[in-house]
């Protein structure tokens, strides 16, 4: 009796090869647009920023695991990176400089092995809980331990050391730039296929339904456990990319605020979805960077714009970008633009009187020996007159009236487009 074989044909998904590329061209192509130094500080930060918030993403929206301690991991990864180029510096150990990142991630993981062995018992609650009393912890031992995390000062070093490789010597910010591009792409791709393992289907399933989980015989603990150690490589990969960046390390990359920096623009970005941390580390360099120069109230605007995005966008950026994809899809976004130029419109109106009486507050608190004249979009305004306050308290409610009318008229019209598409997809699938 012969038995007979048959193969499995297997498509190539040539959509992901395509955006693949794509990402690797933008990497490869943007310090040659953007070639101010301050550009080229930005994508730097922007590469190692998208490496970290990829790799709590695989915390929080892969495994459900709301962490406020992750920069412990970038952190203290950073602080092993400098202290081994120091060591390379001072000619005690033979580490190429392009390979320091890697030690940075053995540190990450080792930290996250020890740690998770704790946290990841619980979950839920418990666990953002111990794991920000994890944070406070490291955090305080930065000022205890000044030995290692050099006290106030933090710990500095030089990144050109050892014998130049193919004349690189990661003096110039391109050389920097393109290491960290590589790191990124590696990264990237390496915790996507992480995603299609699995151990990544089942973290999901983790997340979704424990229970379940826990009833067909695996141990979740053992599977947030397994995702925890993975998340801290990363991390630490990306803390080792800041120490070469920055060349010097302060106990601010183990603080709280570096760890609600992540949570905050993974969340933005969109954390249900992979591409969207990476939106959000683009977004943290922009904020950190051009709004902080900006404007004195940076983070107080940041504040409110998480605020505007959990109320009417809790899924980020990319679910925002993902929906109105399959509406193009179907091409009915021709439909929807109008909506939105008035949505845009009166959003600004709204936002201009709150920056207007945000910026006055602040000059009065903080530059009130400067007169009571400031200068804001171009124009004076006198932040003693009643007008002033005023036009801009009638901006706010103007505006927010409007959206509001206009966000009702939208969600109206959206609906109607949702009902159209499925009644397409039903008559495509012949019911």
């Amino acid at each position: 009796m012969t038995t007979k074989t048959t193969y499995d044909f297997k498509p190539v998904n040539l959509g992901r090869w395509v955006v693949w590329t794509l990402f690797a061209l933008v990497l490869l192509v943007a310090p040659k647009v953007f070639t101010s130094s301050l550009s080229m500080t930005m994508l730097t930060q922007m590469g190692t920023a998208i490496i970290i918030c990829l790799s709590y993403n695989m915390l929080l929206g892969q495994g459900g695991m709301l962490s406020f301690g992750h920069a412990v991991y970038s952190g203290l990864g950073a602080f092993a990176s400098i202290h081994v180029l120091n060591k390379v510096a001072a000619g005690s150990w033979d580490v190429p400089v392009s390979l320091i990142p890697l030690v940075g991630g053995a540190t990450g993981l080792l930290i996250a092995a020890v740690l998770g062995a704790v946290t990841t018992k619980k979950s839920g609650t418990i666990f953002a809980m111990i794991t920000l009393g994890v944070g406070e912890l490291v955090w305080s031992m930065s000022l205890m331990l000044p030995e290692f995390f050099g006290g106030e000062g933090g710990v500095s070093a030089n990144r050109v050391v050892g014998e130049p490789v193919m004349g690189i010597t990661f003096g110039p910010q391109i050389q920097v730039y393109y290491l960290i591009a590589v790191y990124c792409f590696i990264c990237t791709a390496l915790m996507f296929a992480f995603t299609q393992t699995p151990l990544g289907r089942m973290l999901n399933a983790v997340r979704d339904n424990p229970e379940r989980v826990q009833f067909i015989g695996y141990d979740t603990q053992r599977v947030r456990y397994f995702a925890f150690m993975i998340a801290g490589f990363f991390a630490g990969i990306g803390g080792g990319l800041y120490a070469i960046n920055f060349e010097i390390v302060t106990a601010e990359v183990v603080g709280a605020h570096a760890s609600g920096a992540y949570l905050l623009f993974t969340f933005l970005g969109g954390a249900l979805f992979f591409f969207g941390p990476i939106i959000g580390g683009v977004l943290m360099v922009l904020a950190s960077v051009l709004m902080s120069e900006l404007t004195k109230a940076w983070l107080l605007y940041l504040g409110l714009i998480f605020l505007f995005m959990v109320m009417y966008a809790p899924g980020g950026i990319a679910s925002l970008i993902l929906m109105n994809v399959r509406v193009a899809a179907h091409g009915l976004l021709r439909k929807l633009w109008t909506s939105y130029l008035a949505l845009a419109g009166t959003a600004l109106v709204a936002m201009t009187g709150v920056a207007v009486m945000v910026e006055m507050i602040y000059h009065l608190k903080l530059n009130e020996a400067l007169g009571p004249v400031m200068r804001f979009a171009g124009a004076d305004i006198d932040t003693h007159g009643t007008d002033a306050w005023v036009g801009a308290a009638m901006l706010v409610i103007t505006g927010a009236g409007l959206f509001e009318l206009t966000r009702r008229q939208f969600a109206r019209q959206w609906g109607q487009i949702q009902e159209e598409i499925e009644l397409a997809q039903r008559r495509a699938e012949g019911h």
